[in-house]
């Protein structure tokens, strides 16, 4: 058992207790688009993840097209009722795994069935709208997942990637208690709205992606080079000139991580993302070293001189900024 632990928790509407503000992300632990999958090293890691006190994972079927949640399942025998699951419905597929969406009342149906087979449970803690699909009436969508919970199959309901508008309209028909968006120091939209948004309706914030895609590990640099299998070669961020621009943040964000606060880079980005609201960082990682650190990132905050001299080293290093839109499937 690994002494340093985390501690914080927060409590998603819904939930049968609180959870871990740190999420060990299993993206990755699926392989596609990461590389491929190494087993035996992701179920090693998810114990490393609960013997460090994190206590939800989150997941999805399309992560690795249902191998993510397999593994979830296999790791997690003998200890389910520790942890809380959170996975995601809405995405499809055919045999070339190309992802699109379809939030239809028969697909999530369907998927919730293969779901609860994959992960050997017979509940979700927390079930998750991947993407808005504008094919199916919102009021299809949300009813059938009502139901799902009415059934005792979903404690929670969340959505990830919806806009406030699609919130809204969601939340008519279901009770929301969560919103998955994309959220670290380099990818910030949702601070205009869905962050103010989810303050007012007292939705938990799970920010994926709070290291940008190991950006902010702070071990990349001018040489490391991506697959054509690997994510971040389809991402701008990692292509000239902007790959510099960000590798120079990375390291004035280095420094000043160091400098200020004693801590690494790693711990400088999930204390960040913590701090800014009733937010969660879902840490992704395939191996148990890649979570060493989570307890680095707790038990202190970034003051408000911090996050001025942070956002000054963005605006210095970074005049072109992109987002992740790059990472959005098509529509059915």
């Amino acid at each position: 058992m690994t002494q340093a632990s985390v501690t914080e928790t927060i409590q998603i509407r819904g939930l049968k207790r609180p959870v871990s503000r740190i999420a060990l992300g299993t993206w990755a632990i699926g392989g596609w688009m990461w590389g491929g999958p190494d087993d035996r090293n992701a179920i090693a890691t998810i114990h490393e993840a609960l013997d460090l006190g994190i206590t939800l994972l989150d997941t999805a079927p399309v992560y690795g097209f249902g191998h993510s949640e397999e593994i979830v399942g296999q790791a997690l025998a003998g200890r389910r009722d520790s942890v809380a699951i959170a996975t995601k419905v809405g995405l499809d597929w055919k045999d070339d795994h190309k992802p699109f969406r379809n939030s239809s009342p028969a697909r999530i149906r369907k998927e919730i069935e293969d779901s609860l087979r994959r992960l050997r449970t017979d509940y979700i803690d927390l079930y998750q709208v991947h993407w808005p699909d504008s094919s199916v009436p919102m009021e299809e969508t949300a009813r059938t997942l009502e139901a799902l919970v009415r059934e005792g199959k979903v404690l929670a309901l969340g959505v990830s990637n919806f806009s406030v508008a699609q919130m809204d309209a969601f939340r008519q028909f279901a009770p929301l208690c969560a919103v998955q968006p994309p959220y670290n120091l380099f990818e910030r939209a949702m601070e205009h709205d869905i962050l103010p948004y989810a303050r007012q309706h007292d939705l938990a914030i799970l920010a994926y992606g709070p290291l940008c895609r190991g950006l902010l590990s702070g071990k990349m640099t001018a040489q490391t080079k991506f697959g054509a299998d690997d994510l971040r070669s389809a991402d701008p961020k990692f292509q000239p000139p902007r790959f510099a621009h960000y590798l120079q943040a990375v390291h004035e964000l280095q420094d000043f991580a160091r400098e200020k606060h004693g801590r690494s880079l790693l711990a400088l980005a999930i204390r960040w993302v913590l701090d800014q609201g009733p937010t969660i960082a879902l840490w992704g990682a395939r191996r148990p070293d890649q979570i060493a650190a989570v307890a680095d990132a707790m038990g202190w905050h970034l003051s408000a001189d911090d996050r001025r001299e942070i956002d000054a080293i963005l605006a210095r290093c970074i005049p072109d900024p992109v987002g992740p839109g790059f990472m959005a499937p098509p529509g059915n």
